[in-house]
């Protein structure tokens, strides 16, 4: 692996994204400043990249540039950029950490292709039958960890049950969980509700109670109360839960600044409450909980949100470097190791019962 020491080097993708180049090479910077153990492998265009480097001559010193002027766009699909995209800063970036050349790889590209690439280099781990899309939620409680949030729309109970393992870990190593809640998303909290799969998944999970935390089923309304810290669903509903999510806090941020700005007096108010409202953003503001990752991979792959600015590719970069230095492939191998065991030793006592 790259990862020499206390070395960590990520394969930044600086084409992908809305606000690509400036967004990732301002990112680059900032998670350099916080932690100087980073080194960068640059893939894209060194026209466009060399200017941006000259701005934080610190960072040039902890980057290596591989030049390609193929890119892949927001409206590629995923089977073209497959096929055509072999020279893009993409896959230039993701075949870096399948060759051993970087410990983990980010990009605000386009996600189909980025998981579809990612998938056909990297290949799927051990274990696991799909990869999801994990990422974290603001909760009143601090964050929980939401998966999976679009790259599978259907799913049976297996792949719901190594999602929670996936979970576990994610909240583990970026939340700082030491035990994780794990829930499964479901349209009522009674043992009876949900579909086939959702009930099947449940009932294994309730037999593995020395490898995951299992608290039973979730309705939507209360993952953002933080009533669980890992959140397990299909990417169908994920989806739609992450855009809802989305939705309904740009909706009441505007009618906030609407109501603010409705009278002199309200303006006054608005005055006074300035340093709550202030916490009250940073806490939901999306750039603090950017970089999916999309996990079950044979490397680690870290997806920042299209739109990321400088602040927001920074926090994707900080996933990147504690899925390397938390060691994450081997964390999920024992804790799918520790899920079979346990359920043996229930096959086995239920054996005996009878």
């Amino acid at each position: 692996m790259a990862n020499k020491g206390s070395f960590i080097t990520l394969a930044l993708d600086v084409m992908g994204g809305d606000k690509a180049p400036r967004s990732v090479i301002e990112g680059a910077h900032l998670a350099f400043e916080l932690n100087p153990s980073l080194h960068f492998l640059l893939f894209g265009d060194q026209d466009q990249i060399n200017p941006l480097l000259e701005e934080f001559p610190s960072l040039r010193k902890a980057t290596t540039l591989v030049h390609t002027k193929d890119l892949i766009r927001n409206e590629d699909k995923p089977s073209v950029a497959l096929r055509q995209g072999r020279k893009s800063s993409m896959r230039l970036a993701i075949n870096a950490v399948e060759e051993g050349k970087a410990d983990a790889v980010v990009s605000a590209g386009n996600t189909g292709a980025y998981m579809a690439i990612s998938k056909f280099v990297l290949k799927t781990m051990a274990g696991i039958s799909r990869p999801a899309i994990a990422a974290s939620f603001p909760t009143n409680k601090g964050s929980c960890v939401v998966l999976d949030l679009g790259a599978n729309v259907s799913c049976d109970s297996d792949n719901l049950v190594e999602f929670a393992v996936m979970g576990d870990i994610y909240a583990r190593d970026v939340l700082g969980l030491s035990n994780p809640k794990v829930a499964l998303l479901n349209v009522g909290e009674e043992e009876m509700k949900g579909n086939a799969e959702v009930q099947n998944a449940a009932a294994i999970l309730k037999k593995a109670p020395n490898t995951l935390n299992f608290q039973g089923f979730i309705e939507a309304d209360r993952i953002m109360k933080g009533e669980a810290d890992v959140v397990v669903t299909d990417g169908f509903s994920g989806n739609i839960a992450l855009k809802a999510s989305e939705g309904v806090i740009d909706f009441i941020t505007h009618l906030l600044k609407e109501a603010i700005k409705s009278s002199w007096l309200s303006k006054l108010g608005g005055l006074l409450i300035a340093r709550p409202l202030k916490r009250m953003k940073d806490k939901i503001n999306p750039k603090h909980h950017n970089g999916a990752i999309l996990i079950g991979l044979g490397g680690i792959a870290i997806k920042s949100h299209g739109g990321a600015d400088g602040i927001a590719y920074a926090s994707a970069i900080k996933v990147a470097a504690q899925m390397v230095s938390h060691g994450l492939q081997k964390q999920i191998e024992e804790k799918l190791s520790q899920l079979s065991l346990d359920l043996e030793r229930d096959h086995d006592d239920s054996a005996t019962n009878l």
